[in-house]
């Protein structure tokens, strides 16, 4: 029995000593995650706001050269000059402006991306003036959210979709993320952004709801303000 006893006293240590460094590299798994997360979203916000001061920046030359074919009477010019600016006004033209920067941002980044890979976007957001959730955990949110439904509408063919609101319900941030599934695996990249998601929603004692429906995988989030 001592003898038992013996064994058992010199295994706990270990015991606790590898769950340490599981639960260690478990965080620093997280944390490049995260880093790395953070770094991709703020690089598609960064593309959205040089191409949109690249038109503020462009906008004289647009109308000189607009003006020369006018006085030369090269209509037809004109007119194949205004479908190349209508094609490159697209990638912009859906700017958010709910107020909230980070929302704004995120939104228009993704939502243009999803676009320009033929997937059909329905979105509206509604966001109060002031958020009690720190801009850097919203964008974590919003951002996966998004990537996640991205990443499935590729897997499909056709009738690729992403729905999103944004919007207050009953004293409580509402965020809702709907897409077309057609069940096939995804990336395991994630389950670290549903991970994260979930985390976060803990943080502000808010709660999390996925529904996998035929066709159709939904999202609903409630953050209280």
């Amino acid at each position: 029995m001592i003898y038992v006893v013996i064994i058992f006293l010199a295994t706990v240590p270990t015991f606790f000593i590898t769950r340490y460094i599981y639960l260690r590299l478990a965080e620093q798994r997280i944390n490049a995650y995260f880093d790395e997360t953070v770094v991709r979203h703020s690089n598609e916000v960064e593309n959205i706001y040089m191409q949109m001061r690249g038109w503020k920046h462009d906008y004289h030359s647009h109308i000189q050269v607009l003006k020369a074919h006018l006085s030369l009477g090269e209509t037809d010019k004109i007119e194949g000059y205004l479908d190349g600016l209508e094609s490159d006004l697209n990638e912009v033209d859906s700017i958010f402006r709910t107020g909230n920067v980070m929302i704004d941002a995120i939104l228009t980044a993704k939502l243009s991306l999803a676009r320009a890979k033929n997937i059909e976007v329905n979105a509206k957001a509604i966001v109060p003036p002031v958020l009690p959730i720190a801009p850097v955990d919203m964008c974590i949110i919003v951002g996966n959210l998004l990537d996640n439904a991205i990443e499935a509408c590729e897997l499909l063919e056709k009738g690729a979709f992403v729905r999103v609101y944004l919007g207050v319900h009953k004293e409580m941030f509402y965020i809702s993320v709907q897409n077309s599934d057609g069940g096939k695996k995804k990336k395991s990249s994630t389950g670290q952004g549903l991970f994260r998601i979930d985390k976060i929603a803990e943080k502000y004692g808010g709660n999390v709801n996925r529904q996998n429906e035929p066709g159709v995988f939904a999202t609903e989030i409630m953050l209280p303000i």
